[in-house]
């Protein structure tokens, strides 16, 4: 009796954006069974990617790797984009990590596309990931393969490069053409789930780094909620709304001074000082709370 065949293995670097989508459905096209892999941070989660995964019917593995990646964003090697985004080094990082876990797959591929981002994803950007990742002609872009040199993937016959893809630029038309033919309706923005490219965050990140160079995973998690203001080295955090309040009062922690208004409505207000809470914190923050309660009083009326 003749044995089956066994099916070509791929793990895919999973986003849950359009491109990682695409480049699964190129994959699957070929009959190849497609695992994802998708990374969770302090900047950015899982859950477009598990959503995605869920629609194309493929298993996926999570990796959290908040602390290693908190490090690396404080000093990448390659440099910032126009926020605080290292993108080839938190790609590289990426690729890195999903190479230990190659032992069952043929290969690993990627949604990149050749001149979408002008940072990471110029080909000199490209060639330099494959080669620092170590997966020097096993690392597959099916959405610009035909425009990039031929992996090994694709010599051996794992992959037929004719079935792939010369998809270039910033211009996601091609792709969105390809969305409508496969009946892909919902897709996020690129880069949409990454608070390192939002200007805002990363210009509170940025002051934060002045002041706590050593902040960890708590302290970061605070940037994404209420107004910000600072005391020399003392952060002072205003909620915005009750859901922030609650938000700010869970990632409270020892040595913080928490403030909650009391039979009237108003902020929570959070002081955190990586030395000794100030007088003049202290004095802030009553202004604060007086200010902010004031105008929310004004709302509900």
């Amino acid at each position: 009796m003749r044995a089956k065949k066994t099916r070509i293995k791929a793990l895919v670097l999973f986003s849950g954006g359009l491109d990682s989508i695409l480049a699964v459905k190129l994959l699957q096209e070929q009959d190849i069974d497609v695992t994802g892999i998708s990374f969770v941070s302090y900047f950015f989660n899982a859950d477009l990617a598990e959503k995605a995964a869920k629609n194309l019917n493929i298993k996926l593995k999570i990796v959290d790797f908040s602390d290693e990646h908190l490090t690396l964003v404080k000093n990448p090697h390659y440099g910032y984009g126009k926020a605080i985004n290292p993108c080839i080094d938190c790609h590289l990082m990426m690729i890195k990590k999903t190479k230990e876990r190659l032992e069952k797959f043929d290969f690993v591929a990627t949604g990149e596309v050749l001149g979408e981002r002008p940072m990471s994803q110029n080909k000199q950007a490209l060639e330099l990931i494959e080669k620092q990742s170590g997966l020097k002609g096993y690392l597959l872009r099916p959405l610009s393969a035909k425009l990039l040199e031929s992996t090994i993937v694709e010599k051996q016959g794992l992959v037929n490069r004719d079935k792939l893809l010369d998809i270039s630029g910033r211009s996601r038309k091609m792709q969105m053409v390809l969305a409508e033919k496969w009946g892909i309706k919902e897709y996020p923005t690129p880069a949409g789930g990454c608070c390192l490219t939002d200007l805002q965050f990363a210009h509170r990140f940025k002051e934060m780094l002045k002041y706590w160079p050593d902040c960890g995973g708590n302290d970061v998690l605070l940037l994404k909620l209420g107004r910000h203001f600072w005391e020399r080295e003392n952060l002072i955090i205003v909620g915005r709304n009750e859901q922030e309040n609650k938000e700010i009062k869970k990632l409270s922690q020892k040595g913080d001074l928490l403030i909650e208004p009391k039979e009237f409505p108003g902020p929570s207000i959070l002081i955190r000082s990586k030395t000794k809470i100030l007088n003049q914190s202290l004095i802030r923050a009553k202004e604060l709370m007086i200010k902010y309660a004031h105008k929310q009083r004004s709302i509900i009326k």
